[in-house]
């Protein structure tokens, strides 16, 4: 299938032209996905299970047309973002922070990946917290995927674990000595609730370290989630939309 032209907005306008760019359906979970390192195209689509083969195509190949995302070199069939693609990183981590407050329970059939975790910690990474703190690692389990947090001052590195985990490029040399470090098994929803900071409802089953590196935790991934707007305000805003 040929790659369809871009469709234009008729604005000449950053946004727009942002969106025209990566606006359609999964182009920004694909970057999402490369941002945490480079993926063949098998990889994107078991990491993003209803997308259709045909659709993951053309936005591949739009992707890379609009000069976001490369065709990497040393891997058959692999794909990393350009300095263009990366530069896209604070607004899937602003976007995962905003989606924070909608999600809700998991719907049946919905699943959370390596990928999405890795990107899901690094909105709720806090570094300002986490400067004054001691190199820790953070190992968690969350339903089927698990993934390494490595916090060092300010510096966050998380890496996708387990047995079928995809190769990540390597850490700086040499490694931290860590003081401490913290395992939890956790249900999906259960990270949601200890990210947000929700009461403790013994979502989270320690495999290792203590309630104080916990509460190490908590004070450097948090997610303040916006409170949706009542009928009420949402009523407020429209009128006073349709007065100016």
């Amino acid at each position: 299938m040929a790659t369809r032209a871009v469709r234009g907005f008729g604005q000449y306008s950053g946004a727009a032209r942002a969106l025209e760019r990566v606006g359609d359906r999964w182009a920004l979970l694909i970057v999402r996905d490369l941002l945490v390192g480079a993926r063949r195209y098998g990889d994107l689509k078991a990491g993003l299970p209803r997308i259709p083969t045909n659709i993951l195509s053309d936005r591949l190949k739009e992707l890379q047309e609009a000069g976001v995302i490369r065709r990497v070199p040393t891997v058959r069939g692999g794909y990393e973002l350009t300095a263009l693609g990366r530069g896209l990183e604070p607004v899937v981590v602003a976007l995962e922070r905003w989606g924070w407050s909608l999600l809700g329970e998991p719907a049946e059939g919905e699943l959370i990946t390596r990928d999405a975790l890795a990107i899901a910690l690094r909105a709720a990474f806090q570094p300002d917290a986490a400067a004054g703190m001691p190199p820790t690692e953070y190992v968690l389990h969350v339903g089927d995927v698990s993934v390494a947090a490595v916090v060092v001052g300010s510096r966050l590195d998380v890496v996708p674990i387990g047995h079928d985990a995809l190769p990540q490029p390597r850490r700086p040399e040499p490694e931290p000595a860590f003081e401490a470090t913290l395992e939890l098994v956790i249900r999906p929803s259960g990270f949601r609730d200890l990210i947000s900071g929700a009461p403790d409802s013994g979502a989270a089953q320690i495999l290792a370290g203590d309630a104080d590196t916990m509460a190490r935790f908590t004070r450097t991934f948090h997610i303040e989630p916006a409170e949706p707007p009542t009928d009420a305000a949402a009523e407020a805003g429209g009128a006073a939309a349709s007065v100016a």
